[in-house]
């Protein structure tokens, strides 16, 4: 029987004429769109739970038991990847349906098998609807080369971002195009560019090696998924130093951080030249959150943006990290040579805008009391231009 069988077969007895079948499940996913329900968790013990605008909901229905858990999963995993579940107790996989995709986790706890499944847009959301703060996105498009890492939590829509700037980059510009992946998440489409997706454990043994292949494949554009080491990290700088213009994440949640973190994958020894490497590589950090709209209609973006400048990059090399977000705070003007700015001004901006609660924004900044501060600058500036 084909998955695709397996897929309508039902399997969760919800009541005693109602059974569920996998698709059933992903269908809520379909309804509801996966900005606004992005996961559905599968665990024995407790019923199917879907993460809505953030927060976690379950299913009205009974407690999951192994053996229903295990058929469920049975009809979104090959029996290859079955074989590396066994071996490995856990695996990453994707699902492709007619209308969606999903990126799916299958592991072992200590009640037996549990699946972790990520919802995605079948083609990446279009830039305009985002929700960059300013007109960053302009810039980075049309970049040459130079290093842009997308960085926030798990479920912060980096991937999303990363996605959707690689697909317009496709749409306006004849380029070659790679990205490393684990698991692929978005399908892009070659346009004018010449696109080749590559997926970790399937296509390629891992991040590292991928880059270093990369490099002789004739890139204009590299994605590497996430830098999960030194050696990952080492390459990707390498790739963006040496005229490429490289997407790549790091679960950070601020501009600082994200440098901080970088360096520190590197021993004490190496970090003046790793700093000296970054501060003449990098081109922009986007650090961004997903915030609860105030309508209750899904989640919207708050980004910390880094434009890397001369200046900047000095600060870098010589790891003044402290006078960083001052910088940010202060080059804001929406023209290429700044277009910086705090997560505390994008939330306020977004408060102010009527987007998001003011509770919320101030549960979710870093720095709440510079959030307070930017809410009073923001309305100065609203009063002076009415």
């Amino acid at each position: 029987m084909s998955n695709a069988n397996l897929m309508n077969t039902p399997v969760y007895t919800v009541s005693d004429d109602r059974v569920l079948s996998m698709h059933d499940l992903l269908n809520f996913f379909y309804e509801h769109g996966s900005l606004r329900v992005s996961d559905l968790h599968l665990k024995s013990n407790n019923p199917p739970t879907y993460r809505v605008d953030g927060q976690l909901q379950p299913m009205n229905g009974p407690p999951l038991d192994p053996q229903t858990v295990e058929a469920l999963a049975r009809t979104i995993i090959c029996d290859g990847e079955w074989e590396v579940l066994i071996k490995n107790r856990a695996v990453d996989t994707s699902y492709i349906t007619d209308t969606m995709q999903f990126r799916i986790n299958t592991f072992y706890d200590s009640h037996g098998l549990a699946v972790a499944i990520r919802a995605l847009e079948p083609d990446p959301v279009p830039l305009e609807k985002i929700g960059f703060p300013n007109r960053v996105w302009h810039d980075i498009v049309n970049k040459q080369w130079g290093l842009v890492l997308v960085t926030g939590i798990t479920g912060s829509g980096k991937s999303t971002t990363i996605s959707s700037m690689i697909n317009h980059i496709a749409k306006i510009r004849p380029c070659r195009i790679i990205t490393l992946e684990d698991p692929i998440e978005y399908r892009l489409t070659s346009d004018q560019a010449l696109i080749s997706q590559r997926e970790v454990g399937r296509d390629v043994p891992g991040f590292a090696h991928g880059i270093r292949d990369c490099l002789r494949e004739d890139p204009d554009v590299i994605f590497v998924g996430e830098m999960r080491d030194r050696e990952s990290a080492a390459w990707t700088l390498t790739a963006a130093e040496t005229g490429h213009l490289v997407f790549s994440t790091l679960h950070t949640r601020d501009v600082r951080g994200t440098i901080t973190r970088l360096l520190d994958m590197f021993p004490a020894d190496q970090q003046d030249e790793v700093s000296n490497q970054l501060s003449l590589g990098l081109s922009h950090i986007l650090c961004q959150k997903l915030i609860p709209r105030a309508d209750g209609q899904g989640r919207a973006v708050a980004m910390e943006v880094l434009n890397n400048s001369y200046a900047l990059g000095n600060l870098i090399r010589l790891r003044k990290m402290e006078q960083i977000y001052s910088f940010l705070q202060t080059r804001t003007k929406d023209v290429p040579e700044e277009r910086m700015i705090t997560l505390e001004r994008s939330l306020a901006q977004l408060v102010l805008n009527k987007v998001i609660e003011p509770l919320e924004a101030e549960k979710w900044a870093n720095h709440p009391q510079t959030f307070l501060d930017e809410m009073k600058n923001v309305q100065q500036k609203i009063k002076k231009t009415t």
